[in-house]
């Protein structure tokens, strides 16, 4: 199955680039209300379910145990940018459970803010796993860890309780089984990710933003989670970042997280709906501009929300003397009346 054309990049009055990809909207029982492309298949969600990895966190009491505020809970749920307020919050979470940066199995890289990156060069500084855009949430595995008494070394690992936990909350959400080893690879912070069907994890987005058939205490996880990430949305992502600028805009109305490789997903509660798309390139460029495409589709936005997607549904492509020679915008399949 070829999937559809969902972006499309200009130059001048021609299509240059065509990004093809698959998308599905679906309520919690799995009712699609929308699908373009091949929903059946499975995509590995990396960072996208960064906020269903968070639930044991919440659920369990570890994040009451330490008295984690509701910037660190959205950090849980971060691929931040490694800007210094990042760093200081994921280290302030080691902290409240007696750990230090050395408890982090997440690995080291600079931060993907351009800016934070120069001014820790500028200082003569290294980066450390504190940096690491996955730091908070390896930082809530170890409060998760060290809450249960079980020792957080190794807690990457597919076996350790801390992945378990993880594993079976990923599996409820989306009603699909992960026990299958062929499903299961390794993310790039070390984790386990797994190969979900795209329609599925659209569902478990449903779930996560109604909060509907969900136990008691799953459902006030979600809904904690949902508002610590509305209250702080420069935790998610960061300075500029899409993630960052949606949720401030739009706030508990919708809930978005970038993945790896081109996966997108969202919460849409006042709607009961999940969204997950998946880019067949891999192009981040547009997987954001389907996302913006989908939430105004779906959402009847005021005129603030409007303009904060606006970039993103006609993002500008500019030379380098900053002069506009082209767009990158949603191409019929995404816009067109169905």
């Amino acid at each position: 199955m070829l999937d559809p054309v969902l972006v499309e990049v200009t130059r001048g009055a021609r299509v240059e680039s065509r990004h093809r990809g698959a998308v599905a909207v679906c309520d919690g029982d799995g009712r699609m209300v929308f699908a373009l492309g091949d929903c059946d298949a499975a995509v590995f969600p990396r960072s996208a379910i960064k906020a269903l990895q968070a639930l044991p966190l919440v659920e369990s009491g570890a994040a009451d145990r330490y008295g984690l505020t509701r910037a660190e809970i959205a950090l849980a749920c971060a691929s931040h940018s490694g800007e210094p307020i990042h760093a200081r919050t994921a280290f302030a979470m080691l902290q409240k459970c007696g750990r230090d940066v050395d408890a982090l199995e997440c690995g080291i890289h600079w931060p993907s803010s351009d800016a934070a990156a120069r001014t820790l060069a500028a200082e003569g500084a290294e980066p450390s796993a504190l940096h690491n855009n996955c730091s908070g949430k390896h930082a809530g595995f170890v409060c998760l860890s060290c809450a249960a008494g079980v020792d957080p070394s190794g807690y990457v690992a597919p076996d350790h309780f801390v992945q378990r936990e993880v594993r079976a909350a990923i599996e409820d959400m989306t009603q699909t089984r992960l026990a299958d080893p062929g499903v299961r690879a390794v993310d790039g912070c070390a984790i386990p990710t797994y190969a979900i069907p795209l329609k599925a994890l659209a569902r478990g987005f449903a779930r996560f933003g109604a909060g509907d058939r969900l136990t008691p205490a799953r459902a006030a996880a979600t809904r904690r989670i949902r508002e610590a990430v509305a209250a702080h949305p420069e935790m998610v992502a960061g300075t500029g970042r899409f993630d960052t600028i949606v949720m401030k805009a739009l706030g508990l109305r919708a809930f978005v997280k970038t993945g790896a490789e081109g996966v997108y997903c969202a919460a849409l509660p006042e709607l009961g709906l999940g969204v997950a798309i998946k880019c067949e390139d891999g192009a981040k460029r547009a997987a954001e501009t389907a996302m913006a495409a989908l939430i105004a589709r779906f959402l009847p936005l005021n005129e603030n929300e409007q303009t904060a997607l606006a970039p993103r549904l006609e993002q500008p492509l500019c030379n380098w003397n900053r002069e506009q020679i082209g767009l990158i915008r949603p191409a019929a399949a995404l816009t067109r009346e169905s």
